[in-house]
């Protein structure tokens, strides 16, 4: 995408204005950037903690509800909440409180983790139909805050530099591997005392809910004052973006330099509709699609109750799922050489297509394999997940205006649950014929 000289021009031109107040009258070079960086890393951990953390426990919930297929209705619970809430927001994206949106957000997923644990000890860690009930009314909240949270981070560092970007989405795959170290931690722990997975399991969750406060006190109080955060959402402003107001006043930017960029912004109001934003792009979005179908199809439920009975036991669907999640963690670092990052489009949705020769492969590593094979075929699921990923959401926003790119990252966000929510609809077809 190409955009006129003029406006470029007359977006730097209001940045130079707003950071050379305050700095004698010259242009300083915004700082901040490795902190924005981690900072990042950290919000894309918490986006997903609360969800890895369900995902890790399903030894737990498979012993407490055994009935009731868990790993999978979970999924389906989940996911749908975090779809309508989503698309709503990338509906209403140029007119949202992205601050607002991400501060509610992260609060719910703080509530709903220390709602998991009184539900248990309310219920002295007894399963049931109630307690199920109770548990699957707490994922739907979960899902609700990663509407809030996802979509509105992607919006955020989108029409920041890609390295923010790829340190969130870096940070949401250590999510699931710091989840699976800290349950596998917990697990050995409590494996040999009275109670021993209920008691690994509270722990954990203790843990996973004192991490969401830091992630609201990290966007509240750190992020939005970081100079460099500053200086990307004065840009964005100055090209007519409304979500980045709040967040540049809690900065303590003054209203004076918020004006001029909203005035500037004014004069290029013009942008690409969402809808011509979804025709240009179909390719990317069918590709983050098509990656979180295949993904989800197979994790956690096919893993958790399709894989049959092995010498680890209860550890098996733990350990799976932990190589899974480290190697997608590991496949999201990948692209920061640059000369091993897809930067076709077409080569990224080639690579995406043929990911789908997977799903025979775990089919009949499953029936016939031994699980050697299947943790391999795991962990080149999670490689090639963090991988592809990456290369997508980093070519999706380039050479697009600031107002687009946050509008470009909701899309990418609620497409992305698109496709989880396929995914975890299509791992129910691992049951047919198998008498459910």
């Amino acid at each position: 995408m190409a955009f006129a000289d003029e406006s470029g021009r007359s977006s730097q031109k209001v940045m130079d204005m707003t950071f050379a107040h305050g700095s004698g009258g010259t242009m300083d070079k915004p700082g901040g950037h490795k902190m924005a960086m981690v900072i990042c890393w950290l919000l894309g951990n918490g986006c997903l903690l609360a969800w890895n953390s369900m995902l890790t426990m399903q030894d737990y919930y498979e012993y407490l509800f055994p009935d009731y297929h868990p790993a999978r209705v979970i999924s389906i619970v989940y996911f749908p909440f975090a779809l309508a809430t989503t698309a709503i927001f990338a509906y209403h994206e140029a007119k949202a409180n992205t601050r607002k949106r991400i501060l509610i957000g992260f609060n719910l997923f703080f509530i709903s983790s220390l709602a998991i644990i009184i539900l248990d000890v309310a219920t002295s860690g007894g399963g049931g139909l109630g307690k199920y009930i109770g548990l699957c009314l707490i994922v739907a909240i979960v899902g609700i805050a990663e509407g809030y949270v996802e979509g509105g981070m992607f919006g955020d560092l989108s029409f920041m530099c890609p390295e923010f970007v790829q340190s969130y989405l870096g940070g949401m795959a250590a999510s699931g591997a710091l989840t699976s170290s800290i349950r596998l931690i917990t697990k050995a722990v409590f494996d040999n005392t009275n109670n021993g997975l209920r008691k690994g399991a509270m722990v954990f969750l203790s843990i996973t809910t004192f991490f969401m406060l830091v992630c609201v006190f990290l966007y509240a109080m750190v992020f939005a004052k970081l100079p460099i955060v500053k200086y990307y959402r004065s840009k964005a402003a100055s090209e007519g973006s409304k979500t980045v107001t709040a967040d540049l006043i809690a900065a303590g930017t003054e209203t004076q330099q918020i004006k001029l960029a909203d005035e500037e912004g004014q004069k290029q109001l013009e942008r690409l509709t969402t809808k011509q934003l979804l025709v240009q792009n179909i390719d990317i979005i069918m590709t983050v699609i098509l990656i979180y179908a295949l993904t989800l199809s197979i994790l956690p439920g096919f893993l958790a109750e399709d894989t049959g009975k092995h010498s680890l036991g209860t550890w098996y669907a733990v350990v799976l799922i932990a190589m899974y999640n480290f190697l997608d963690l590991i496949g999201r670092y990948i692209p920061v050489i640059d000369a091993l990052r897809i930067k076709s489009r077409k080569v990224i949705l080639g690579a995406t297509v043929s990911r789908f020769l997977l799903i025979p492969c775990f089919y009949f590593t499953a029936k016939y394999g031994t699980q050697g094979w299947m943790i391999f075929l795991t962990s080149f699921l999670g490689l090639s997940n963090g991988y592809l990923t990456v290369c997508a959401f980093t070519a999706a926003p380039q050479g697009y205006k600031g107002p687009e790119q946050n509008a470009l990252g909701n899309l990418l966000a609620l497409f992305l649950l698109v496709g989880i929510t396929l995914g975890v609809t299509l791992d129910w077809m691992w049951l047919i014929g198998k008498g459910w």
